[in-house]
Parts: C-alpha cells; sequence; structure tokens
C-alpha cells in the first residue's frame, strides 16, 4: 500500500468534509487529518474489502464525527430567527456565531460539486452530525446502504432509518427548491445585468432584478432582509454609506454565481453569493469574513 497516492482523493474528500462541517478552512483540516491517518495506516488497509476511495471516506467520516461532538451547528443568519424591517438597524457582528462560511468552486473539481448549494448545507446543519454524514454518503455521493453501515460501523437498517428521519427533517427546512447552474445563459445574464446595476449603484436597477420575496443576509451580521423593497431600502443605505465606483469580479462559490464587490478605492468589502430562480435573484448572502476572502485567494485591494 506504500506506493498508493491519496492526493487525487483531496478536492473530493475536502468537498466531503466541507458538507460536514459548514467551513472550508476546517474542511481542509478535517482531510488534512485524513490524510495523514490514512498515511499511518496504510499497510492495514485491505484491497478486498473495499477501495482506497471508500476507505478514504471511512476515515474521514470518522475525522469529522469525532470534530463535529459537541460542536454547534453553523447558521446563516436566516437560521436564527425573523427578518428585520429595518434597513437603518446597526450592522453589529455577532462574532460569537460559528457562521456557515462558502465553498470555492476553483478548489475542487466539477464532478464533485453536487450537494454544496449554500441553503443545502444550511439545512443539513439542523441533522446531527451522524444523521448528516448518511444522507450526504447516500445521497450526494451515492454510497450504498451496506457501505455506508461499514464506513459508520451500523447496520443497514440504521442507515436506513437515519436517512428516512434526515430526509423528513430537509423537507420541513424548506429552501431545498432546484436552481439553475451558474453557467445556464439566463442566470449570466441576470447576474451581469446585476453586476452592471452594482457597479453603477443603480439601486432602481437592482430592484428591478429581484424577486419579490427576495432575501438579503449578510454574516457575520445576524439580521436579513426579505423583499425586494427592503433589499432596496438596504442597498440605498450600503451606497450611501460606501460611495459609488464600485468594481465586481465574477466567481463561483458552492455551484452558484458570485460577485466579489470593490469599493471605488479598490478594497475588497464582501463576496456575494447568489440563487437566481425563473429569472430574478431570489437570495444573495454576503460574507464580509477576511477568512472567506482568504479560502477564495481575493486580492485585498485591486489597482
Amino acid at each position: 500500500m506504500t506506493s498508493v497516492d491519496f492526493e487525487p482523493h483531496r478536492g473530493e474528500l475536502t468537498a466531503y468534509c466541507y458538507r460536514m462541517a459548514g467551513s472550508f478552512h476546517e474542511a481542509e483540516d478535517l482531510v488534512q487529518e485524513t490524510l495523514l491517518r490514512a498515511w499511518k495506516a496504510r499497510d492495514r488497509y485491505d484491497p478486498a474489502r473495499a477501495s482506497v476511495r471508500t476507505w478514504l471516506y471511512r476515515i474521514a467520516t470518522n475525522v469529522c464525527l469525532t470534530a463535529l461532538e459537541g460542536r454547534a451547528r453553523r447558521p446563516l443568519p436566516t437560521g436564527l430567527g425573523g427578518p428585520s424591517d429595518d434597513p437603518g438597524a446597526p450592522l453589529q457582528p455577532s462574532m460569537d456565531v460559528p457562521w456557515l462560511q462558502p465553498f470555492p468552486d476553483a478548489r475542487c473539481e466539477a464532478d464533485t460539486r453536487a450537494g454544496l448549494r449554500l441553503a443545502w448545507i444550511a439545512a443539513t446543519q439542523i441533522l446531527p452530525a451522524r444523521q448528516r454524514a448518511v444522507v450526504v454518503l447516500r445521497s450526494v455521493l451515492e454510497f450504498s446502504a451496506a457501505e455506508v453501515a461499514e464506513q459508520l460501523e451500523t447496520t443497514v437498517a440504521a442507515v436506513n432509518s437515519a436517512l428516512q428521519r434526515a430526509r423528513a427533517t430537509l423537507a420541513d427546512a424548506g429552501g431545498m427548491d432546484e436552481i439553475a447552474e451558474p453557467d445556464d445563459a439566463e442566470t449570466q445574464a441576470v447576474i451581469d445585468r446585476y453586476a452592471r446595476a452594482f457597479e453603477a449603484a443603480d439601486v432602481e436597477a437592482l430592484v428591478r432584478l429581484l424577486a419579490d420575496d427576495a432575501i438579503l443576509e449578510m454574516p457575520p451580521v445576524p439580521l436579513w432582509f426579505r423583499g425586494s423593497a427592503d433589499y432596496g431600502r438596504f442597498m440605498h443605505r450600503v451606497f450611501e454609506m460606501r460611495g459609488t465606483g464600485w468594481t465586481v469580479r465574477r466567481l463561483t462559490a458552492n455551484g452558484q454565481p458570485a460577485l466579489a464587490a470593490y469599493t471605488s478605492d479598490g478594497r475588497l468589502h464582501t463576496l456575494q453569493v447568489f440563487t437566481v430562480v425563473d429569472g430574478r435573484v431570489s437570495h444573495n448572502v454576503v460574507f464580509a469574513d477576511p477568512r472567506v476572502f482568504e479560502a477564495f485567494e481575493l486580492p485585498g485591494r485591486i489597482s
């Protein structure tokens, strides 16, 4: 087993650990621990029992479950309470909350990005860690019930029961509708128009691109807004505070279109991750955490 290269599996393992932990930085640490354990145990690997990939996922699952034991879930602001009706409310960050973070698509292969939508990740954070592992391994990665039972050291019946409970919880959570891919032509056109309106600080043009019940949230600030009217009023406030002359860079996160926004003096301001449904922006999660910028390898300044 000494000649086996684990590195080709790093990308998909990082995506898996992110689905479990809700943090890209933590996922990287969990994968590093997984590969270290695999290397130390390489002489005990039995190819007659499982493929290298399945074996690595078993180790990764154990690493994640140990790390998540007793840990609070990672929410978005929408998971903590109702929307604000005051677009002028103080923007006081809550740094004691372990906020859900976005996943930089560029850090893994395209064929491993299933099950990375922010809404889905936020919903699965509600689940107990073992149920989360079952639903990811079975529904996203499509391991068999027998393989998952082996990975979790339990029975097929227990896996099926956990999967049924997890799916019921996720169905009740809502926000699980299918959304267009970021390279969908209509989605690209919407984001292009949004980017131009944002750069021009044109609130009216932004609002025309929104669904009536569009959501805007801004972790680590815990408040959030629902509805195009409040969204627009808040954007008026942003542009009054930060001025005009913005620049945006297009990228993708969690399999969704995203924009990095820079102020007129070239400073990185936010990373915005969009959900586009039926040709309208229905959700924008705006991240201002420097560690998120670091994960996306965004320059802090542009000229």
